[in-house]
């Protein structure tokens, strides 16, 4: 699950990562109020107007400004609430922004000069332990600077049967190249960053850039954290953190009905039980000529119910111009999801696209009867080819 920056950074300040201090407001006059009261508490003179989508990239896209008055606060909010905002993420149909976070500035003059550093706390797949990737060269897209300058990214893997040792955060802090008060911040910051990614069960914590302010504190500035979850259930006040304003509506109302459906951007609808089955029909549909429009796992049970939402939900899809049902009957028999296939097709009414539904496995050609004999247009198979056949048919 993703977070909002303002969400991120109120986890992380719980476990004692310096923040800048700042809140989040969904209209330019609270926008106003909330710089009113930083500049009283902080004693800021400048504030930064932070588009809130879950989305990077935002200040290409303007969706970051720097007020320098009270002024500049209400109207760069004013600029940004509402607005489309389009980001190298988020594709050309952008997001709209409904909130902004307003935060005081941290970079302000002092004894040495404000730099940037990147860091991020992630699984290293390959190893199966967690990681600390970090780079001198902060503010800028990770995938540009090790492509142009490889050796200037670093890794710090944490042993999972000792956690992050003292030794491995003084490494960090020295590698950035920092000493004195700004080395023991650092390593402060990286000891604190870590026991957040642990202490909620993030997948990941990016933080792009962390600044060192001018008098040698160090600085989130900006926080990306998503959430596992399958961990959800152990972190109820951050599952209820949840924007479902920021997610598609109908990946939306799958999770619902405990669907695991993504949309795609292809015209084949695919429903299928398993996930690994589902990788493999998405290959066959492009063998076949098509795309896939979804990844869609209706799980072992596939009852007429879950069927029926499934359809639904694929339906939602104005792109869609046939759907393939991949099931294999292993947990569930294939006569059992024939008949939920039927049952759901009539109580959905007339589908005028094309349907190709393919049983393998336990009663897999009594399956297919009863989609024969239903007296609906919908093609049986039984051959992994014969689907593909079926959908190289349907879409000439």
């Amino acid at each position: 699950m993703n977070l909002h920056e303002y969400q991120g950074k109120s986890l992380l300040k719980k476990f004692g990562v310096s923040v800048p201090e700042g809140s989040v407001a969904f209209s330019p006059e609270e926008s106003l109020e909330v710089a009113k009261n930083l500049q009283k508490e902080t004693g800021t003179d400048k504030w930064a107007v932070k588009a809130q989508i879950h989305a990077g990239g935002r200040g290409k896209g303007g969706g970051v400004k720097i007020a320098k008055s009270l002024e500049d606060v209400l109207a760069f909010a004013d600029q940004i609430i509402g607005m489309q905002l389009v980001t190298p993420q988020t594709g050309p149909e952008g997001k709209k922004v409904r909130k902004v976070l307003i935060e005081q500035n941290i970079y302000y003059p002092g004894v040495s000069e404000t730099l940037e550093y990147y860091m991020s706390v992630l699984l290293n797949r390959q190893s199966g332990k967690n990681m600390i990737m970090y780079s001198p060269r902060g503010g800028m897209d990770i995938e540009k600077v090790a492509e142009e300058t490889p050796e200037e990214i670093f890794t710090e893997e944490i042993d999972p049967k000792t956690g992050l040792l003292g030794f491995q955060a003084r490494r960090i802090a020295f590698n950035l190249g920092l000493s004195g008060k700004a080395f023991k911040e650092m390593v402060q910051f990286v000891d604190a960053i870590y026991k957040a990614y642990i202490g909620t069960d993030a997948s990941l914590f990016e933080i792009n850039p962390v600044i060192k302010a001018a008098d040698d504190r160090i600085f989130a500035a900006d926080a990306k954290v998503v959430i596992d979850n399958n961990a959800l259930m152990r972190h109820p006040d951050i599952a209820e953190l949840r924007d479902f304003d920021e997610e598609d509506p109908i990946e939306v109302e799958a999770s619902r009905y405990n669907l695991s459906y993504i949309k795609l951007s292809g015209n084949v609808g695919c429903m299928v039980n398993g996930a690994g089955l589902a990788m493999a029909t998405m290959d066959i549909i492009k063998q076949s000529g098509g795309e896939p429009a979804n990844f869609l796992d209706v799980g072992g049970s596939a009852d007429s119910k879950r069927v029926e939402e499934a359809f639904r939900i694929i339906l939602k899809d104005s792109n869609v111009k046939a759907i393939l049902v991949n099931i294999f009957g292993g947990i569930v028999r294939c006569d059992s999801v024939a008949t939920g296939v039927v049952d759901a097709c009539n109580r959905i009414g007339e589908i005028d696209i094309p349907i190709i539904v393919r049983l393998q496995g336990t009663n897999a050609e009594e399956g297919k009867k009863i989609i024969d004999d239903s007296g609906l247009q919908v093609h049986s198979a039984i051959r992994l080819q014969e689907a593909a056949a079926r959908v190289s048919e349907v879409l000439s």
